[in-house]
């Protein structure tokens, strides 16, 4: 069919389906008539959708960054660039590569940052132009019937290391909203394997949102692929588009029939009593491998089950300090833009070079093969261009934003955080002594808790 006839049959299609949406992809009929072309195909109804994808940090993995000290504000910092220690990589030290064989087993395999990007390997992280657009991997997000054993990374006849994709018709038939295992395929998996970084798994039993048979995209709802996220101290790229709990088409700042949880709400963030637990990786070791069965190495790596361990509290004002062995909240009592959050404290171990202070990035490449992570070092600060260093083990702590895990039913009482062995350390966080004793003793709540108590019965 020649292009003018299938636009026009498209567009017809697109048009004549308009009121089933919710059901159907309006370009249904016509997928089926002329097959799935990748991002050609979604242009058709979607004009500049995939040029304009291009600017999204899902593609370029890095923004400019207004909230973390020490930046330079006119520069991008993301997965692309930027190093700490629950990855000690990035993008660029890390691309998608086979890595050597492994002398006990003579076996390779692909591994790299990037293995999640939504290209194609060949137009990578933050690639632009008419090939860029081309590669886009439209249908890994918006297809519900993606097959991912097809998303593995190959070598093409020219030995170059290609990242395979579903573009089946049978998945382009199968468009949606993108569900949660379309966003958790890659989300939940990230830092090194399920629930290390996170530590949340987004189902029923976990989580309220998801209970409801909410999806990621119900909060984190795109306009033009920009993506709304928080203000998580380890998460820096972002679309520009800020999402709060707080948000009129949430729950707003008086989400609670009692007043006094609502006059909470000014200094006491909703994760603070709605997300009472953690878990994932709390500690990992990026100076000592650990062989797996498979004979390769991996970080040695400390971890919990989502829900496993408790958070820490702290007040954050939405800006970060950031230094090479600190990355976490800033904020204080004092500061009336602060709240107290929760946060899960992870630390890591990597290298610094001895004479500037600056934590290293590491070539996951050689020390996988191996174990040798030295020799992963010097291979990244081959490609960065670092002639001149001295590596020396030290630790970097970083905070993680608790925002997953949402419960209603075991939220925390005025008990959790008022009595002497509550779970806030009013200490730390800037109280005297004689506030202290008014703030853990039950005369505060005891009365309304009586009455609720009563109600109950």
């Amino acid at each position: 069919m020649k292009l003018h006839g299938f636009v026009t049959t498209f567009m017809v299609a697109c048009l004549a389906s308009a009121p089933a949406m919710a059901k159907d992809h309006p370009g249904k009929e016509a997928i089926e008539k002329n097959g799935y072309k990748g991002p050609a195909t979604c242009e058709e109804c979607h004009p500049g959708t995939a040029k304009g994808f291009l600017d999204s940090v899902h593609w370029k993995h890095a923004s400019k960054v207004s909230n973390v000290e020490g930046l330079d504000p006119k520069k991008e910092y993301g997965m692309k660039n930027r190093i700490y220690t629950m990855c000690n990589g990035n993008d660029i030290v890390n691309n998608l590569k086979e890595i050597p064989k492994s002398p006990e087993t003579g076996k390779t395999k692909f591994t790299g940052c990037n293995t999640c990007h939504p290209g194609n390997h060949l137009s990578d992280v933050g690639s632009t132009g008419e090939a860029a657009e081309n590669a886009i991997d439209c249908l890994v997000c918006h297809s519900t019937d993606y097959d991912f054993r097809k998303r593995k990374p190959y070598k093409d006849e020219k030995g170059q290391i290609v990242m395979g994709q579903d573009r089946s018709t049978k998945a382009a038939l199968a468009i949606s909203k993108p569900t949660v295992k379309n966003c958790m395929v890659c989300h939940e998996a990230a830092g090194g394997g399920v629930l290390v970084k996170r530590g949340f798994a987004f189902t029923a039993e976990t989580d309220a949102h998801a209970a409801k048979g909410m999806v990621c995209v119900d909060c984190h709802t795109a306009k033009n692929h920009k993506i709304p996220t928080g203000y998580d101290p380890n998460n820096w790229a972002n679309d520009g588009v800020r999402i709060s709990c707080a948000d009129t088409a949430c729950h707003g700042n008086k989400p609670h029939k009692d007043a006094d949880l609502n006059r909470h709400t000014a200094r006491i963030a909703c994760q603070t009593c709605h997300i009472p637990r953690t878990g994932g990786a709390f500690a990992k070791d990026f100076t000592k491998w650990e062989q797996s069965p498979d004979k390769f190495y991996e970080p040695t790596t400390l971890k919990k089950e989502a829900n496993e361990t408790v958070p820490v509290y702290a007040w954050y004002n939405n800006t970060v300090k950031n230094t090479p062995t600190f990355i976490g909240p800033k904020g204080n009592r004092k500061d009336k833009t602060s709240k107290i959050y929760p946060f899960k404290i992870f630390q890591g171990k990597a290298f610094f070079d001895k004479k500037t202070g600056k934590l290293m990035s590491m070539d996951f490449a050689p020390p996988m093969a191996t174990g040798d992570t030295l020799a992963g070092v010097a291979s990244a600060a081959k490609t960065l261009g670092i002639k001149n260093y001295t590596p020396v083990p030290g630790w970097q702590t970083i905070y993680f934003g608790s925002n997953h895990l949402v419960t209603k039913s075991k939220a925390f009482s005025c008990a959790n955080c008022h009595a002497p062995n509550g779970v806030l350390n009013f200490k730390d966080l800037g109280y005297s002594e004689k506030e202290i004793l008014r703030l853990t003793s039950p005369a505060i709540y005891m009365e309304s808790m009586v009455k609720k108590q009563k109600e109950e019965w």
